[in-house]
């Protein structure tokens, strides 16, 4: 029980975009040493890396970030206000389709300027790290989506013109959260149709790290899974960007925490891991991109502000 209390922390939903009074938890340290103990440390960081058979070709790597008020949950209509993005490919694939090795393509990144509330709070600003200036000079969701067809279209990854998928290539995220929650409600708040590069499954990178923390018997799956298999955990209890990096002995986080392009690229180092110790990548989560939330109104675009205040 004491190695799951370490290893499991207070779950940082994607790129917290709400706020729980702070829990004293235990180091990123502890939970390196705790891990440490399974095995020899050095052991398995110059270990040789497990080629299997990797059916996707690519990885967009994505973790947005979203306006937010203290207090609110994911049922809240949030506007996105970053668009981060690493894209990986396959560099070592064989004939058979094995490979291990994962890396950086490309980034993209732009801010997005809210239309519904406009104007960021400051626990926004701060959790963040955007400002009011960046948002304000930034294109509005549709434009970003437009922007990020071309990125898309300049590295071989749809068409042009129909914008279907011309390589096998999926979205990875931190949780559940970025495209079921936030990209299917910034769809309705745009008033735009989800695009179809967007829909599909995802990779769920927190549910494959916990799924291999199960395989390597270093969290009972009892504890992980609640009572439905390993890969899935009780809310409020689920490994961050920074446990993850701890319990696969990876350097700690790098970057600025919340901020959506280095969240993306410890989410990156996370997959990039996974990969070179033999884990299949391929994803865990479906998306439906018609999904309604109480505050929705008839007409796409339209939110019903009496539940609101102003």
């Amino acid at each position: 029980m004491w190695l799951v209390l370490v290893l499991l922390g207070l779950s940082s939903v994607g790129s917290l975009y709400w706020y729980k009074a702070a829990r004293t938890l235990p180091k990123d340290q502890d939970v390196a040493a705790v891990a440490d103990d399974q095995g020899s440390r050095s052991n398995q960081l110059k270990g040789a890396s497990i080629r299997v058979r990797q059916p996707w070709e690519y990885f967009l790597v994505l973790d947005v970030e979203a306006t937010c008020l203290p207090g609110t949950d994911f049922t809240w209509p949030n506007e996105i206000i970053e668009w981060p993005v690493v894209l990986l490919a396959w560099e070592d694939k064989d004939d058979e389709g094995r490979a291990s090795q994962l890396r950086v393509v490309d980034e993209f990144r732009s801010f997005v300027q809210p239309t519904w509330r406009p104007k960021l709070t400051e626990f926004c600003a701060t959790l963040t790290g955007i400002s009011q200036a960046n948002v304000d000079a930034a294109p509005p969701f549709p434009k970003v989506m437009d922007e990020f067809h071309n990125f898309l279209c300049r590295h071989g990854l749809i068409c042009a013109v129909t914008g279907q998928r011309l390589r096998k290539f999926a979205w990875a995220t931190d949780g559940p959260f970025d495209i079921r929650d936030f990209v299917v409600k910034q769809c309705f708040i745009s008033k735009m149709k989800m695009p179809e590069w967007i829909r599909g499954d995802v990779v769920d990178v927190r549910k494959k790290v916990a799924a291999w923390l199960v395989a390597t018997e270093k969290i009972p799956a009892k504890n992980v899974s609640g009572t439905k298999g390993p890969g899935k955990w009780s809310p409020g209890h689920s490994l961050n960007i920074s446990r993850q990096l701890s319990a696969l002995l990876l350097p700690p986080f790098q970057g600025r925490q919340h901020s959506g392009i280095d969240d993306s690229r410890n989410i990156a180092r996370i997959l990039t891991e996974l990969g070179r110790r033999g884990v299949k990548i391929e994803p865990n989560l479906r998306i439906h991109p018609n999904r309604r939330w109480y505050w929705m109104g008839d007409k796409l675009g339209e939110i019903v502000e009496t539940h609101f205040e102003p």
